[in-house]
């Protein structure tokens, strides 16, 4: 093995939402003087702009750092992770591209439940593991139970625990030393031919798709032709380079090293995360073995749990839509979307997300980003019908709903919940899961203070405000993490909402026949609290097909008429009054409502 590959060590921080990891990270940067001291911001690996307002990592994001530890100089690529539920598949991307792990858990909150999601992950992957407590200079941290925390989920020696700071920078050197020691460097070889696994991507308008790729075997020099494995696409080295963290240009990237590769494709669609890349020389060569060319082990692709339809505003904005969804796509493989058209809303998206929080997320950088204004559906599960000629069909969204007589059984999607919660808190934690319509599995106890909670629940209840509502009852002490494991049969009903009259799909629902009135009238008054007023009175009605079931009136807006009359004879008054009167009746008969976006963004939070 080459000298410069054994000093190559390609690692990643894994842990819970908000456990330090980005801080760390400032830290790891400051120490390698990777970033100079004067441009050093905290959450530096943070680049979006969403990312920093909400406090939050939703982008994963590499960096190389040279440092010098004895005589020798390491190569560092480390990979920032999210935390959040929603973004653990770009967890699972940023661990193939690297062969060892930091698992990082807060001091104060100890173990909780994505600390470990994100271990079996790592575990499934082989990293190298290195458990490191966090955050120790907090007057409230909890070392000792910490540990005991994580042992009793990773079998391993408790010296090999690193007890850092990332606030203060105690013990983080260390750390990096660990990594160093521990994480192994990369398998490959230089004289075989180049191929490389791309991780992620973004786009830009004059170099085409750049690739964010992890080298395996060979090198890769700018201007050389290249060729994608699984879409079969030819391109170009059009510009090669490191992140350091921004994007550097380089001559040339080599076996085990990660960068990035301006392909010169402008088709976004045609490069995919997970292809490999090639030489085109080779790939043509009928000299080069067939075998040192095979795929790489890519991902597997993600699968969304939650649809929602997106429709521009302006119907002409549809194209712009789907330029920006192409765009946020190679950025973010976990979207799915497919173009539907519906008779009220016109031409539009379906879209697939893997939780509410990304669906937010997503409308939000389309807005921002892309400066569109949308109408967007309420969000649904995927469920499955068996019609009555007793074949299955999906339903992604309320308007792909049949007629209910139409229906012979409807299954919808259940999942293994898991939740970690301080033991003072078991109750209140109960108490949210006994109004919903699952059963609880078991209660394990990770420490004297702390267990982790096993429930089953249907998935449509898990994505609406659960996170937040066990968020609340546990003074933001408790975690969760979910997954899909099965489809039960369901009694499931379209519950449909009347604004004026008028069917809104964008609102439509399914919901279970039992809790469709309590919906009902939920969501008719969230409506006429959120829906600005119109000059007359609006009808907000819930329905499940023909019938209603609920109602509220938004009232229509006051206009003091007679305020300049002072005094005079009363039937002047009573003239004006009829003509307003008369005014908004005819305004109610041919009066065109508008609901602002803000609206229905609101709607989707419900």
């Amino acid at each position: 093995m080459s000298a410069s590959l054994d000093n190559i060590r390609n690692f990643c921080i894994v842990a819970h939402i908000d456990h330090g990891k980005s801080t760390i990270a400032d830290r790891f940067l400051e120490i390698t003087k990777t970033v100079p001291e004067g441009k050093m911001r905290p959450q530096y690996l943070d680049m979006m702009e969403l990312e920093r307002e909400k406090g939050i990592t939703i982008k994963m994001q590499p960096v190389r750092m040279l440092w010098r530890s004895g005589a020798d100089e390491f190569v560092l690529n480390l990979i920032d992770t999210p935390g959040h539920v929603d973004f653990s598949y770009e967890v699972s991307r940023s661990l193939a591209a690297v062969e060892g792990a930091i698992l990082l858990v807060d001091a104060a909150k100890g173990v909780q439940a994505q600390t470990i999601a994100n271990l079996e992950l790592a575990k499934k992957q082989g990293l190298v593991i290195i458990p490191a407590i966090n955050k120790i200079d907090l007057p409230q941290a909890k070392i000792e139970e910490t540990k005991e925390e994580i042992l009793k989920i990773f079998d391993i020696d408790p010296e090999e625990i690193i007890l850092v700071s990332g606030k203060t920078g105690k013990n983080v050197e260390t750390l990096l030393k660990k990594v160093i020691e521990k994480v192994p460097p990369p398998i490959g070889d230089f004289d075989k031919p180049f191929r490389a696994l791309i991780f992620d991507s973004k786009y830009d308008s004059h170099r085409g798709v750049i690739a964010f790729i992890r080298v395996v075997d060979g090198e890769i020099k700018k201007g050389e032709k290249i060729h994608l494995l699984l879409n079969n696409v030819d391109g170009e080295v059009l510009d090669i380079g490191f992140f350091k963290p921004e994007m550097t240009m380089a001559n040339v990237l080599k076996t085990g090293e990660a960068g990035y590769l301006a392909t010169g494709v402008k088709e976004p669609g045609k490069v995919k995360v997970g292809d490999t890349i090639v030489k085109l020389e080779d790939f043509k060569s009928k000299t080069v073995n067939p075998v040192d060319l095979n795929p790489l082990p890519g991902y597997q692709e993600p699968k969304s749990v939650v649809f929602a339809s997106f429709y521009p505003e302006d119907p002409n904005e549809f194209d712009l839509l789907n330029d920006a969804l192409i765009r946020l796509k190679l950025s973010d493989a976990s979207l799915f979307f497919e173009p539907e058209t519906k008779e009220l809303l016109g031409r539009g998206f379906r879209c697939g997300f893997l939780g509410l929080l990304h669906t937010e997320i997503t409308t939000e950088r389309l807005s921002r980003e892309f400066g569109l204004s949308l109408v967007i559906s309420s969000p649904s599960v995927l469920y499955k019908i068996i019609n009555n000629k007793d074949k299955e069909m999906n339903v992604f969204t309320a308007s792909d709903w049949p007629e209910q007589y139409e229906i012979k059984e409807a299954k919808e999607p259940w999942t293994i919940l898991k939740i970690t919660t301080p033991i003072a808190y078991i109750g209140h934690v109960f108490e949210v899961l006994s109004k919903l319509s699952g059963n609880h599995i078991e209660t394990k106890h990770l420490s004297q203070e702390k267990v982790l909670i096993s429930y089953n629940l249907p998935l449509r209840e898990v994505i609406t405000n659960l996170y937040e509502n066990i968020k609340n009852v546990t003074s933001g002490f408790a975690s969760m993490d979910y997954q899909v494991s099965e489809y039960r049969v369901a009694e499931l009903v379209k519950l449909d909402i009347l604004i004026a009259g008028k069917n809104i799909e964008a609102f439509a629902k399914i919901v279970p026949e039992h809790i469709a009135y309590q919906e009902g009238k939920r969501q008719v008054e969230k409506l006429k609290q959120t829906m600005p007023r119109q000059l007359f009175s609006v009808p907000l009605q819930a329905a499940i097909g023909a019938k209603i079931i609920a109602r509220e009136t938004l009232s229509a807006k006051g206009k003091d008429v007679i305020a300049p009359l002072y005094g005079g004879d009363y039937t002047r008054k009573l003239k004006l009054l009829q003509k307003q009167k008369k005014g908004k009746k005819e305004l109610k008969e041919k009066g065109q409502l508008h609901i602002p976006q803000k609206v229905f963004i609101e709607m989707l939070r419900s």
